[in-house]
């Protein structure tokens, strides 16, 4: 049995549960007329990798500055194995660099990333990707639907800043 409702565009409201189709009298048609636009409605994708810049870039030994990568959303597992990491119980602001480590897939021409690489980072670079880390795993923004309190008509506000480091 099922248990989770799949969104296919109803235009129900986040957390009000999907309509389920009535079934309908073999023959009728109808089931067949009301099914198919929901067969025809897109799959919805989510975006789960992320490009950035570096603002001043990861120097590797051999000199090569590489500021453009990738980072990935976090997951449970993600969040929860750095704390049995000893490094971090002995000091929790290492953290995020643990964290860090897991998540970006890609940095320039660096075969791997790892907490080794994060921790190398200029100090500049490190609060520019905790700031992305946020962005990116609340649902990539800070704003709120509002209503104008003259006329109703709804818009969006952004609450923290319009840039990454300004929240």
């Amino acid at each position: 049995m099922r248990r989770t409702a799949v969104r296919s565009g109803t235009g129900t409201a986040p957390g009000e549960p999907v309509p389920s189709p009535s079934p309908s009298a073999p023959g009728s048609g109808a089931g067949a007329a009301e099914q198919a636009p929901a067969a025809a409605a897109p799959a919805l994708r989510l975006q789960t990798e992320f490009p950035f810049e570096l603002p001043r870039g990861y120097v590797d030994e051999a000199g090569t500055v590489h500021r453009d990568g990738v980072m990935r959303l976090a997951t449970a597992r993600d969040e929860l194995v750095p704390l049995r990491d000893i490094r971090v119980q002995e000091n929790p602001a290492y953290l995020s660099v643990v964290l860090l480590g897991r998540v970006i897939t890609r940095l320039g021409t660096l075969p791997l990333v790892h907490d080794g690489v994060v921790e190398n980072m200029f100090a500049s670079d490190l609060a520019f990707l905790q700031d992305f880390y946020r962005q990116i795993n609340a649902e990539g923004h800070t704003r709120a639907a509002v209503e104008c309190p003259h006329c109703a008509e709804p818009f969006e506000v952004e609450l923290g800043g319009s840039r990454l480091g300004e929240s």
